[in-house]
């Protein structure tokens, strides 16, 4: 049940899908990967709209260089870890949730340990060895995977439902090369709202997701695209046929 304070806080919410919606955030657990440019958005967004419990989960310090994009951290916050002043920031946003940020390395060793007790996946990651760890635990434990990347003005986006939708290996067979991309933070604010958006959506049980979709965001030129996504029985991951019948600039870049 929500509380008064948690009535008023939500109210503009509550117009949209009711105490019963609001609820169903506030029993949401969020697992975080990543507290950089889109785990920023991502955790701010999420803790602002009431979900209940977050876990954002990242290894490093806060450098100057984040600054222009990573707006859970300040100047004063330079050296401090990550996850530290992540969690500050957010139990400071919204004091009715419940903020586990957690210093470590998301990796095979540890992430099946970290999303004990999760059900949603965000991908705020910053390389795809990473990403496809992500993507093989949402599939076994069949909970959703929301992904997002960016790279300059450009960025992208799609939700991945195990069993139901192309997952993120079929649609990137291939990692791209790592690389060190340019990064704006108005980009990652348009990819991350759409993350945290899709997440609302997929918990409510309302709208349509962006499944067997990826989301294309062009800042240059102000405007979205997408392109369909379809099952690969030959994924290595998830064991169905997925394509993507496009080129693109992921091809060449690491994404964050």
């Amino acid at each position: 049940m929500l509380n008064q304070a948690e009535r008023e806080r939500y109210a503009r919410q509550i117009r949209l899908f009711g105490e019963d919606g609001q609820e169903k955030l506030k029993k949401s657990s969020v697992f975080v990967a990543g507290a950089g440019g889109l785990g920023s958005v991502v955790s701010i967004y999420m803790a602002a709209a009431g979900f209940g419990r977050i876990r954002i989960v990242d290894c490093d310090s806060v450098e100057l260089s984040n600054l222009n994009r990573q707006v859970l951290h300040g100047s004063d916050d330079v050296g401090r870890r990550k996850a530290r002043s992540a969690e500050e920031m957010l139990q400071g946003i919204n004091p009715e949730i419940d903020v586990d940020a957690i210093v470590g390395t998301i990796d095979e060793d540890s992430l099946d340990r970290l999303l004990q007790g999760c059900d949603l996946i965000m991908d705020a990651m910053d390389n795809f060895p990473t990403r496809y760890l992500l993507n093989r635990a949402a599939l076994q434990r069949k909970i959703p995977l929301f992904h997002g990347a960016i790279c300059g003005f450009q960025g992208q986006a799609t939700t991945i439902i195990p069993g139901k939708s192309a997952c993120l290996r079929c649609i990137f067979p291939r990692a791209p090369p790592a690389a060190t991309f340019p990064a704006l933070g108005s980009t990652c604010g348009v990819i991350g709202s759409v993350q945290v958006t899709e997440a609302v959506k997929y918990v409510l049980g309302s709208g349509e997701l962006l499944t067997d979709r990826l989301m294309l965001w062009d800042g240059l030129n102000s405007c979205m695209d997408e392109v369909a996504c379809v099952r690969d029985s030959s994924c290595r991951d998830c064991c169905n046929k997925y394509n993507v019948e496009t080129n693109n600039m992921w091809n060449n870049v690491e994404t964050e």
